[in-house]
């Protein structure tokens, strides 16, 4: 065997697609009883049979990631729709800020509440939307290369404007926001994907690539959920004549077979387990220093109708960003990052039946979809917290809310043993761990053990279903162990 991927994320599939593509043989090894980690779909009866995703749900990664750009999933039938409003924000005066997929309606429908909300919107996302290829492949990148895009003088433009307005939203300058209290909550809950204090450095870039790929390329929902993007990736091993084996639970390095290289799409936890003495000490305490971030509590909803929302252009949005103002945004993160539960906890929520017909269930149930920022490890059942949060911004909704289901945090990684805690970006997301992730070394995909490779999130550029972390360790794979130098063709019918 060439290669073994120990994991079946979107990361170690996508590093398994192209070691396969390559020419190399392929097995991969799941722990679970189901493919696909962190893009899951399963049918759950919460008082009716409704298809709810397991952990993403939406997929701005994914339709903008250069290794899903190689690989068409459009051409391998993954249907992604893109709802009108890619993510709001609702407020309590009943009028939410919105951002639609159009910059310019964007901007338009902010300045009905004031010029100063879409001016400020747009000197904020404007120019990263006319560089967004430098913004995307800087955001993706491994951290260690500067993209091309980036460089050249059609992108050094969006580069710089990344830079400026990261300073601004991730610093004490984010006080500027309150002179436009709209736009700034819109941007401030983008940030929350971060899943860290408010402002932060950490929290800025992500809110900025985020808000670049709405109005670049959109947030879309994949028709029948997250599955279909794992089911096209296996397909396509399928095709290439690889292995994929479940229930297979890797604790000991023994239980590992003979293999040229190894690839795991795992915590590095899990990977100090495995091989325990045989990495130094010094590279085991270097991982030690790289700790579990912030945890989400899951609460899963079964609705009879649609969410009863204020403001009525809602019912167009695929995510909403569910914490108020900047203020109380703030001061929920802060409560979860010192280990505080907030009464009002940031959380997302996707609605995926405003696109997908297919979510639908008997007599028009519907799924929703919701995170909510808990410390790392909590135990509480978060639903009544969480339904309480949503009926300030739709009054009634209690009324539609046929069944519910919660995974505390600390029952995250029951089903994904990477999301320790319910940290579900496998390691603390700071500027600092997006440079040093998980390790402070030049090349972070390789361990001190010679054909030993880490490609999950906890590698650069981090979270999300992207592939990248996948792409960027199947390059070095390919180069130093098998004098591959070329990315192979990963597109249908190669």
């Amino acid at each position: 065997m060439d290669v073994v991927v120990v994991g079946s994320g979107p990361n170690g599939l996508a590093a398994a697609v192209i070691a396969a593509a390559a020419g190399l043989s392929v097995r991969v090894l799941e722990s679970e009883s189901t493919l696909g980690g962190g893009a899951r779909t399963e049918e759950l009866d919460l008082g009716v049979p409704l298809l709810h995703d397991v952990c993403s749900a939406v997929h701005p990664m994914a339709v903008a990631s250069p290794f899903f750009e190689r690989f068409d999933l459009r051409a391998r039938g993954v249907e992604l729709r893109h709802p009108l409003i890619p993510f709001a924000q609702p407020l309590l005066d009943g009028r939410a800020a919105v951002a639609y997929e159009d910059l310019n309606r964007t901007v338009g429908e902010l300045a009905e509440d004031g010029a100063h909300e879409g001016r400020t919107y747009r000197r904020v996302m404007a120019p990263l939307v006319e560089g967004w290829s430098a913004v995307r492949d800087l955001g993706l990148s491994d951290v260690r290369h500067l993209p091309g895009s980036a460089v050249r003088p059609s992108g050094l433009a969006g580069t710089a404007a990344l830079a400026a307005r990261a300073l601004e939203l991730g610093t004490p300058l984010w006080d500027r926001l309150t002179r436009a209290p709209r736009a700034g909550a819109l941007l401030t809950g983008v940030s929350a994907h971060a899943n860290v204090e408010i402002p932060s450095l950490a929290g800025a870039a992500t809110a900025l690539l985020l808000g670049t790929l709405a109005h670049s390329h959109g947030w879309p929902i994949p028709v029948g959920g997250s599955q279909s993007i794992t089911q096209a990736l296996l397909a396509d091993l399928a095709g290439r004549g690889a292995e994929v084996v479940t229930d297979c639970q890797i604790t000991d390095s023994a239980q590992l077979p003979p293999a040229r290289t190894y690839l795991f799409d795992t915590s590095p936890w899990t990977l100090t387990k495995v091989f325990g003495a045989r990495l130094p000490e010094s590279y085991r305490s270097a991982l030690g220093r790289f700790t579990p971030g912030n945890g989400v509590a899951k609460v899963d909803f079964a609705l009879s109708g649609p969410v009863p929302w204020t403001d009525p252009r809602l019912a167009e949005a695929g995510t909403l960003h569910i914490g108020g103002s900047r203020e109380e945004m703030k001061q929920a993160e802060a409560d979860t990052a010192a280990g505080r539960h907030s009464p009002t906890p940031m959380t997302l929520a996707s609605q995926p039946t405003v696109v997908d017909p297919t979510r639908f269930g008997p007599g028009g149930g519907r799924p929703l979809w919701t995170y909510a920022h808990v410390p790392n490890s909590s135990t509480h059942d978060m639903t009544e917290v969480v339904t309480a949060h949503i009926e300030r911004f739709a009054p009634g909704f209690r009324d539609v809310v046929i069944g519910s289901r919660c995974i505390p945090a600390a029952a995250m990684a029951g089903h994904n043993p990477n999301y320790v805690g319910g940290d579900i970006a496998v390691g603390t997301v700071s500027m600092y761990r997006i440079l040093a992730r998980p390790v402070p070394r030049w090349n972070p995909y390789r361990t001190p053990l010679d054909n030993v490779y880490l490609c999950s999130g906890s590698t650069p550029p981090g979270p999300g279903v992207h592939g990248m972390c996948g792409m960027h360790a199947a390059t070095h794979v390919l180069r130093e162990q098998f004098g591959i130098r070329e990315l192979p063709d990963i597109g249908p019918g190669s």
